[in-house]
């Protein structure tokens, strides 16, 4: 009887990392393609968007118990790897998992394990610009 319980949270535990990962994809790849200007009056400055955040959660999709869109941190980085808050310098988009906690639901094993330190990466795309203006996901 343990190992059948032992073998289902391996399973939940894999599961868990395997969404942690493609959120980070999603939100990297979001974040590339979509319109982060926090004043549209300027157009050469970037910022964090919780929208993109909740987005790559699958907007509030209750996929993972407690990933909310304050887990995730998405970066706008230059050529140099340094975060970049100007939009002409914007070489990549990082976006990484931050204070995600998987909890065991094991009766009588009530362990919780912070989550690896999951990172993606992705050269810059459109970042939302068009030939036409803005645009927005």
């Amino acid at each position: 009887m343990v190992i059948l319980f032992l073998t289902i949270e391996v399973g939940r535990l894999m599961y868990t990392w395997n969404m942690l990962t493609e959120v980070t994809r999603r939100g990297a790849r979001l974040a590339t393609v979509c319109n982060a200007l926090t004043n549209t009056s300027n157009t050469n400055t970037v910022a964090q968007q919780t929208g993109l955040s909740t987005t790559a959660t699958f907007s509030g999709t209750d996929l993972l118990p407690n990933l909310t869109a304050s887990n995730i941190i998405i970066n706008y980085l230059d050529s140099a790897g340094n975060i970049t808050t100007n939009a002409e310098q914007v070489a990549a988009v990082q976006t990484q998992i931050t204070n995600y906690q998987h909890r065991f639901i094991v009766p009588f094993f009530s362990v919780t394990l912070n989550s690896p330190a999951l990172t993606t990466d992705i050269p810059r795309e459109s970042l939302g610009f068009t030939r036409s203006g803005i645009t927005s996901c």
